[in-house]
């Protein structure tokens, strides 16, 4: 697999509880894909974008690292993506 949906993507990677509310999130405009909002679930990610997600309070900046076919636990999660926050 060398893309996957951003809604998806967004869900297996933990970023929120359900695969409904990432929609939601990218609909409403809360989500970037290399700097260019993103309305559109089905947006296809790839290894290497950089996905900058603006939540309740904070801003996360994720860049893509891996795909699952599954979601899988928190620690499962933590490898699909690499905390771009976490360099300064």
């Amino acid at each position: 697999m060398d893309r996957q949906r951003l809604d998806k993507w967004l869900w297996h990677a933990r970023v929120v509880k359900a695969r409904s509310s990432s929609a939601a999130l990218v609909e409403a405009g809360h989500v970037r894909v290399n700097g260019v909002r993103e309305k559109a679930p089905g947006h296809a990610v790839k290894i290497g974008d950089v996905v900058t997600v603006g939540l309740d309070n904070s801003v996360r900046v994720l860049k893509v690292v891996a795909f699952a076919e599954r979601r899988g636990d928190a620690t499962a999660a933590r490898v699909l993506y690499e905390d771009l926050r976490d360099r300064q």
